[in-house]
């Protein structure tokens, strides 16, 4: 049995678990209304309390929309995170921090890392197997957008290969323009020292560097990137180009004597096993260490995996105390409209019939809720991705998955069967009694 699980595709699987968790109240409704017809009684009796029918359904959705709206902006928050990476290859830095050089060369957050020296990079880039090793140079900023120095191979990597408009850099003061930078060709961007507040638009007076070219939207951090020749970036700084006495071309090669440093290398490989012997032969060096990205967002994902348990601990908590108060409310209502409860059992309507009007009563303010909820969760979840993303330049597409169809239909399930005890109760009461109000 195990072996057939395992052999379905994961639609098959997620669909199989949906079903699974709605069953219980699926097989409620029908053993209840087999024979009957409570439906045109169950809608007068919400007509009748409509107004406390509505507050039950804003409960329901409320508690609904927080479980499905956390977990699905943590799934959405770690799918920018990995697609935001996806070029990213390997990394090649000073030993160190890893995340602190992940954070600096993927998401471009100022990072006070160390320098690769000339030599370190010369093994890197003349390696056999390193298709692409571009080196990347930080510090300046325009307008709160990053400054990045890197090679021509490396900025059409990120293009896959075309630009959006305009053409590559030709000369040391030209630049391409992420497609969310704000920026159009022909623009003439001047460097500040540093970045945010601290950015200094004095320190490089008298650099302009005009925009020849767009690149097209990745949904990364790079989309509000300025790139320049990594050449660019030293010469702005006082250093030396990278290239000895009398060259003049841009980009590699390097010469290893006149390499000024670079915090990051990003190494592009043509295949998989390529990567791992890159990283295999880099990492742990005096001088270098090398990883890969994915494997750093997996151990962030472990940590994020802590604060997501604890978020869906507060959901299922949330969910268990509407759940409390659900339960409270019907057992309520079940005395509003016990007259008419009375009434039909004294003009001998069966007692299944009775309990089916009062579990459907239940079933359809528990039901309407539930799928409100899941629209303010939706909602939620894009005004949440939409921050996030502002504050990151992380691309993030929030919406409902499985998860979250799986968290509300156990909620469905455990609702409904709990709907059965004021149902239950009602049947209970002397019908005299309820007769006389």
């Amino acid at each position: 049995m195990n072996d057939l699980w395992l052999s379905l595709p994961a639609f098959a699987q997620d669909l199989l678990i949906l079903v699974a968790l709605l069953l219980p109240a699926i097989l409620t409704g029908a053993v209840l209304c087999a024979g009957f017809a409570p439906g045109p009684l169950v809608r007068a009796m919400i007509g009748r309390f409509r107004w406390v029918s509505l507050a039950f359904v804003l409960l329901i959705a409320v508690s609904v929309g927080m479980g499905t709206g956390l977990t699905s902006q943590e799934r959405s928050l770690r799918t920018g995170l990995a697609a935001a990476a996806d070029k990213f290859d390997i990394i090649v830095a000073r030993p160190g921090s890893e995340i602190t050089a992940l954070l600096a060369a993927v998401y471009l957050q100022p990072s006070d890392i160390g320098l690769i020296g000339g030599e370190a990079y010369d093994r890197v880039a003349t390696h056999p197997r390193a298709e692409i090793a571009a080196p990347l140079a930080f510090g300046d900023s325009f307008r709160g957008a990053p400054i990045v120095g890197t090679t021509e191979d490396f900025a059409l990597y990120l293009a896959d290969g075309a630009l959006a408009e305009g053409r590559m850099w030709q000369d040391v003061p030209e630049a391409l323009a992420g497609a969310r930078s704000g920026l159009s060709v022909g623009d003439i961007v001047v460097p500040s020292h540093g970045h945010g507040a601290a950015a200094d638009s004095e320190a490089h007076a008298g650099v302009e560097i005009v925009v020849t070219g767009l690149l097209p939207p990745s949904g990364s951090p790079w989309d509000t990137a300025i790139l320049v020749p990594v050449e660019q970036v030293w010469e702005t700084h006082g250093l030396v180009n990278g290239h000895a006495i009398g060259e003049t071309h841009l980009g590699p090669p390097f010469d290893p004597e006149s390499f000024p440093g670079t915090p990051a290398i990003v190494v592009h490989a043509a295949d998989l096993a390529s990567a791992y012997g890159l990283r295999q032969t880099f990492d742990n060096q005096d001088d270098t260490m090398a990883f890969f990205p994915g494997a750093v967002l997996t151990r962030l994902y472990a940590i994020m995996g802590d604060v997501r348990r604890a978020m869906s601990l507060m959901a299922v908590t949330t969910q268990a105390l509407v759940a409390a108060s659900i339960l409270l409310g019907l057992f309520i209502l079940s005395r509003l409209f016990r007259r008419q409860v009375a009434l039909l059992r004294a003009l001998g309507a069966p007692s299944r019939f009775i309990l089916a009007v009062v579990w459907c009563f239940g079933a359809a303010l528990i039901l309407a809720g539930a799928l409100i909820g899941l629209a303010l969760g939706v909602a939620a979840a894009q005004v949440l991705s939409a921050i996030v993303a502002a504050r990151t330049d992380v691309a993030m597409a929030a919406g409902i998955g499985w998860p979250e169809l799986h968290l509300v239909a156990g909620f469905l399930s455990l609702v409904s069967l709990v709907a059965l005890l004021p149902a239950w109760a009602v049947l209970r009461q002397p019908v005299a009694a309820s007769l006389r109000g």
